[in-house]
């Protein structure tokens, strides 16, 4: 409890204090929202004012299921007379009411309508499950205030936009809402997305300065409001809105809003109104109906019932004819046929009208041709595949807590006939957890444990020499084996010198600069500052685990923790931060005693996607004036003064090491500066920062290059993303097996490749074809090098001679860009469909989507894509089946596919294990059937 009131005493305003991207409202004045999209209007803590028109709201209760009462029997009925067979089963049940029928009615209905009913059945126990799962979470609990100040629980489904409500610490937010204040003095807030975008990392929101009073309960007992803001749409990253509040207007924007499904993390506890209920949140305007995808099977068991009813039709044709022909010539000599009372299906002297009535019970006596049964059998494996797939328990995940999923049985058969999988890498092939592996300082290199790239690649070598002294004589044989032993035993050796207790985020080993004996290294004091960029540039929280008495940090990336916990390891430990000052505890220095120092900080410019960088200014306890920066090598390199470049070459190489060994990396540079620079510069900052117009942003931007400037280059770092566990060895069965594996990901290309020799989709030997663009400013010229590169490359595969050469096939996202469109995607999938793994990299959510429907188009083969996140639902819908890795319910990438597992390594089981089992079953069951009849 002490702890956390020390932390609610922060103000954050003193720490963001640059927000290139992000105004205030304050500062911005109020937006012009008049007009179509932006009608809706929110009167705060006053729910019963939304029950009237117009301001007559959605409930905040959600569904997903694809059926309620009223339309489940049209809408399955439907579904289920999409199928050819069952459309002849029902005229031909029409049809034995009829007199002309040779059964009764009831053998023909009968059927049928089990058939039907058990397909219903099924159909109804998935939906069952899904609105079992709504249920659960339209039950969930949240305080909402009831009036006088007094907060009571409501259930999540009851929710009325207008409502005040207060979530606390780890729970998920039941719609969507405008944050008033929280448990931090400055409004502030972390919250977790993963169930919308699959980032582990933490966002910041924050709360309008003008109600931050408002953080007790006894606060809210007069509070009233007016929020006017966009309608409902599926945009997560975007928010237009006033708010009316004290008889003034501020504007709203992404920042004050909580996202529903997502969860408030290090936060005691924060007030907000609803504005989105329901279906109209964001989450679920990005929510996609439950698939109703049929499997290649059943489409081809139509063509096969259309075959089978043509012939049916030809045998009953025959039939009638030659019915109708003896019924004219021979049956007035048959005196034992005549009845006393003849009819017209009988009547010699009309034989056409005997023709066709015996076509019609031909065509139900014949009817058997078409077996109905077997449509029986195959519901039964789809419904029994489908509960082996969930109760697997070699598909649980114990960490998460996470069995696999199988959201509509449709499709089981579908999973051993798969040709071609597409994988999105982060979170899905990689953890997103970033380990601390390798640096370099002052022109020297740091770090002697190998990257899981560096380890596949030896361990490939290793297994290329084996195969090649299976070739050799016996003595080459054991000359080969002895190395192939030496090298094993490096890799192994390395695997071997893990630290007894491994520390989440650092894997770094190197005695040269751990426990204190950096002080020994020739540029000591270069090394202080290295170390001291990464424990003060940063916005994290440290938080004191009082078991272990280790400080543990919530960053707002995997990157940032990963640096602050590797500062930690050095000596130079974060652990506590106040109202404008970072202090840092050195366990080691020159007299051996540990040194507590405060660095203040005086400006923080974030990071962003544009800038590439990050910068703190700080002041240290001799009054020297800092600017401590960290970005990406090409933005910092560019920023380096004259005398700033002393370790530019040495560290240029590690970089490109770091970068073949498929690490992470970024740059650190530091500036000293003079009192009267910073204070002029200040004051231009402060300017740009509190002018109000359209060119704030621009201001702001190049107010702090100014500054950002003359840069001295100390190193670089180099993190690593580990892969899941399990991918090398999944990815290379399914390999064997014959299926062909593309990589879909917005990393670089040097990186995209490493990652795809760690995890086995690149191997040594495999001759690799690089797409890329040219500069030029003509399109024309550019599409025109694009495809002689890919002509090139198709017609080198087709001469290869060796039969067992593999290639791999890397094109980047603007490349890609071109090769998607319509007079170049048909060259550019033959030469991928002839290489043995394809990586995409730098691409863009939309492309991967485009991806995946030209594979499955152009190919006319089964399609299976995996993903992870909000960025991999189009490829998730475009594929044939869709799986969604994640150990949470909700993600939209779980919601929006066919399949879900808890990590990329089941998928192996799903598709070799159940997907082959599924498939023979169903074979087996059509041969049976088939020779019963």
């Amino acid at each position: 409890m002490p702890r956390g009131r020390i932390r609610a005493r922060l103000r954050w305003s003193h720490l963001y204090t640059f927000s290139c991207y992000k105004p205030s409202a304050t500062e911005e004045g109020p937006h012009s929202i008049e007009g179509h999209g932006h009608s809706r209007v929110v009167h705060c803590n006053q729910p019963l004012m939304h029950k009237k028109k117009p301001f007559k709201y959605r409930s905040n209760y959600i569904s997903t299921t694809k059926y309620n009462f009223i339309t489940f029997l049209p809408k399955a009925l439907y579904e289920q007379f999409h199928r050819v067979a069952n459309l002849y089963f029902l005229g031909a049940a029409i049809l034995s009411l009829t007199p002309l029928s040779p059964f009764s009615a009831v053998s023909m209905i009968a059927p049928l309508a089990f058939v039907v009913g058990l397909s219903m059945a099924k159909e109804a126990l998935e939906d069952w499950r899904r609105f079992m799962q709504d249920m659960k979470v339209n039950s969930r609990k949240v305080k909402v205030h009831k009036g006088e100040g007094v907060f009571g629980n409501k259930s999540w489904q009851k929710l009325q936009v207008g409502d005040v409500v207060k979530v606390e610490k780890d729970q998920f937010f039941p719609a969507d809402l405008l944050l008033l204040s929280s448990s931090y003095e400055d409004g502030i807030c972390y919250v977790e997305t993963m169930n919308l975008d699959g980032e582990t990392n933490l966002k910041v929101k924050r709360a309008l300065e003008i109600t931050l009073p408002l953080d007790e309960d006894e606060a809210f007992r007069r509070f009233t409001g007016t929020i006017k803001c966009e309608d409902p749409n599926p945009s997560l990253y975007s928010f237009i809105g006033n708010f009316d509040y004290d008889r003034q207007l501020f504007a709203l924007d992404p920042s004050q809003i909580l996202l529903r499904d997502s969860k408030l993390r290090n936060t005691a506890f924060v007030y907000g109104v609803v504005i989105f209920t329901g279906h109209d949140s964001k989450v679920m305007q990005n929510a996609t109906k439950s698939p109703s995808k049929r499997s290649r099977i059943e489409r081809k068991m139509d063509y096969v019932i259309y075959v089978l009813f043509s012939l049916l039709l030809v045998i009953s044709l025959i039939s009638s004819i030659g019915f109708a022909v003896r019924t004219k010539y021979y049956m007035p000599d048959w005196w034992y046929l005549q009845p006393k009372n003849t009819d017209d299906y009988y009547d010699p002297e009309k034989p056409g009208v005997s023709g066709v009535s015996h076509l019609v019970t031909a065509l139900i006596l014949y009817g058997y041709l078409i077996p109905i049964s077997l449509y029986v059998s195959i519901e039964v494996v789809k419904v029994l595949q489908a509960t082996f797939i969930n109760q697997d328990i070699q598909m649980y995940d114990e960490e998460t807590g996470t069995p696999a999923n199988a959201r509509t049985s449709n499709l089981n058969e579908e999973l051993g006939q798969v040709d071609t999988i597409l994988s999105d890498k982060t979170g899905t092939l990689t953890c997103n957890q970033m380990d601390f592996l390798k640096c370099s300082i002052a022109g020297t290199a740091y770090g002697v444990r190998s990257s899981e790239v560096e380890l596949a690649a030896a361990q490939q070598m290793a297994n290329d020499l084996e195969d090649r002294d299976a070739e050799r004589s016996t003595c080459s044989r054991q000359k080969g084996k002895q190395q192939e032993i030496e090298l094993e035993t490096i890799v192994s050796s390395k695997d071997e010198k893990d630290h007894k207790s491994p520390i989440k985020g650092f894997s770094f080993e190197d005695g040269r600069i751990m426990k204190g004996n950096w002080l020994k290294e020739p540029n000591a004091d270069v090394i202080m500052l290295f170390f001291q960029i990464l424990a003060v540039c940063h916005t994290a929280i440290p938080e004191l685990n009082e078991e272990t008495g280790i400080y543990t940090y919530e960053a707002e990336s995997p990157d940032e923790g990963a640096f602050l916990v590797a500062a930690r390891e050095f000596g130079f430990e974060f652990f506590k931060r106040t109202q404008s000052s970072v202090f840092v505890r050195e366990r080691y220095s020159a007299s051996g005693q540990a040194i507590d120092r405060e660095f203040k900080i005086l400006n923080m410019l974030e990071f962003t996607s544009k800038r590439k960088r990050m910068t703190v200014i700080v002041r240290d306890e001799d009054g020297q004036i800092l600017l401590f920066c960290k970005g990406a090598d090409s933005i910092i390199f560019d920023r380096l003064a004259k005398n700033g470049r002393i370790y530019e070459e040495d560290t240029s190489k590690h970089l490109n090491e770091y970068g073949e060994a498929g690490l992470r990396t970024l740059a650190l540079a530091y500036r000293k500066l003079d009192e009267s620079e910073y204070s002029a510069w200040n004051s231009e900052f402060q300017k740009a920062k509190t002018s109000i117009g359209t060119d704030r942003e621009v201001m702001l931007e190049k107010v702090a290059d100014m500054m950002e400037r003359d840069l001295i280059l100390i190193g670089a770092t180099a993190v690593e993303d580990k892969l899941q566990k399990g991918v090398p060895q999944c990815i290379d069965k399914l390999a064997q097996a014959g299926l062909k594996i593309w990589v879909l990901t917005g990393d670089k290309m040097e990186t995209a490749i490493n990652i795809g020799f760690a995890c086995s989709l690149l191997r040594q030997g495999m001759k690799q074809i690089c797409i890329t663009t040219i500069s030029s400013d003509t399109k024309t010229l550019i599409k025109e090098n694009i495809l002689m590169q890919i002509t090139n490359a198709s017609q080198m595969i087709k001469l290869e001679k060796d039969p067992h050469a593999a290639f791999a096939l890397i094109i980047d996202g603007k490349t890609l860009a071109y090769a998607l469109e319509d007079d170049m995607k048909q060259q550019f999938l033959g030469l991928a469909v002839l290489c043995a793994s394809v990586i995409c990299c730098r691409v863009s959510p939309k492309q991967k989507a485009l991806v995946t429907r030209l594979v499955k188009e152009g190919t006319g083969k089964t399609t299976l894509a995996i993903g992870d996140g909000a960025n991999d639902v189009g490829m998730i819908q475009e594929a044939d089946i869709g799986v969604g890795i994640s150990g949470v319910e909700g993600m939209q990438a779980v919601m929006a596919s066919d399949f879900s597992v808890a990590q990329f390594r089941f998928l192996e089981r799903l598709l070799v294990v159940h997907g082959h089992w599924c498939y023979k079953r169903i074979a087996q069951m059509v041969i049976l059937v088939d020779c019963l009849h």
